[in-house]
């Protein structure tokens, strides 16, 4: 029986021209820089990206992982929005793999205002740590899939550049926010240093993720995953979905906009829902049901006796994202289910 699937843009599942890819794809070993298709995949990211150099990596949380390693050496603070993926969902990996501290500030939309990330640059001061990586996320997960102004990332990386530090983009839906703002991906990307953006979302490639960046920067990236066991062999297989990804799944993101719009809209009639319809910019849509007097969890649940899933949590906040695996009549059937739910 079909499930209506809205957890996250993480279950999508390669297409059939995906499967066919992967059958065919040349491979040979990776970290020999011997298998051809990893090879494009990763001359096409940069190219897409307008960047020097490519890295095949596992997952997005190993790019952003890898990208603070290289830009940072430990006992550095670096600076981040406070609900940032790289802070929220990557296990305090910035701890642990690259001994540095963070320095959080909250940003509107989830981004951070320029001026409050020139206050939080530390001084050169003996007790002080060295401030040396910016890192924003475009789109932002948390604050409902923003997308960052491109004047406000001009501003920011004209901070960075004032003091000499680099700026790193969480860039997991970063064709989300091209699509968006209607630019080439390369208007967005020329702002940061370094960019991750992922393949296995809403562009539908079952693994992998992309770092970009100069040449330099690639060249240590690639021995810092090796180390972290992200050295992959005939990864080919892999690399062939991407190029699909690439090649034709990020031309249709704006159909999951749609779908995200006409469900916030839905959602935002149902009384004891609140929501910023503001927020709802691409595939992502966070309301509050504190008004249905019931938790995430027990929404989840009766959603669930209805072929729909949720994620659920013990607070209120829910989170719906639409992907290439939902349609219209899945985004109208999932409105009347939750009036159904509302209404009792």
């Amino acid at each position: 029986m079909k499930f209506i699937d809205l957890r996250s843009d993480t279950v999508t599942l390669p297409t059939p021209e995906m499967r066919e890819a992967m059958y065919k794809a040349e491979v040979g070993d990776d970290v020999y820089g011997e298998d051809p298709t990893v090879n494009k995949l990763e001359e096409m990211a940069a190219d897409i990206m307008g960047k020097e150099a490519a890295l095949f990596v596992t997952s997005g949380t190993q790019g952003n992982q890898i990208a603070v390693m290289a830009h940072t050496q430990p006992g550095d603070e670096i600076i981040l929005e406070e609900r940032c993926h790289i802070i929220t969902y990557e296990v305090g990996g910035i701890a642990r793999l690259a001994g540095v501290q963070a320095k959080t500030i909250f940003g509107k939309y989830g981004f951070m205002a320029p001026e409050d990330i020139e206050a939080a640059i530390r001084e050169e001061n003996i007790h002080y740590p060295r401030t040396s990586l910016i890192c924003v996320e475009n789109t932002h997960n948390r604050a409902g899939g923003t997308v960052m102004p491109l004047d406000l990332l001009k501003r920011t990386q004209e901070v960075g550049q004032k003091y000499g530090i680099p700026i790193h983009m969480d860039g997991a839906r970063i064709f989300n926010a091209a699509t968006y703002l209607n630019v080439d991906v390369k208007e967005i990307a020329k702002y940061a240093d370094s960019v991750m953006f992922c393949l296995s979302k809403g562009l539908c490639a079952p693994v992998g993720s992309m770092l970009v960046g100069t040449k330099k920067f690639i060249e240590k990236a690639r021995k810092l995953r090796k180390m972290l066991g992200g050295g992959l062999r005939q990864a080919g297989f892999l690399a062939a979905c991407g190029i699909v990804a690439l090649e034709k799944m990020t031309k249709r993101l704006h159909e999951d906009h749609i779908n995200a719009r006409i469900l916030a809209e839905g959602l935002s009639e149902i009384p004891g829902i609140k929501l910023d319809l503001g927020t709802v910019q691409t595939n992502i849509v966070i309301c509050d049901i504190s008004g249905l007097k019931m938790t995430s969890n027990e929404l989840a649940e009766s959603l669930y006796k209805y072929n729909i899933k949720i994620n659920g949590s013990k607070n209120t906040i829910v989170r719906f994202v639409t992907h290439h695996g939902i349609n219209k009549e899945d985004i109208l059937y999932t409105i009347d289910v939750i009036k159904k739910i509302a209404l009792r």
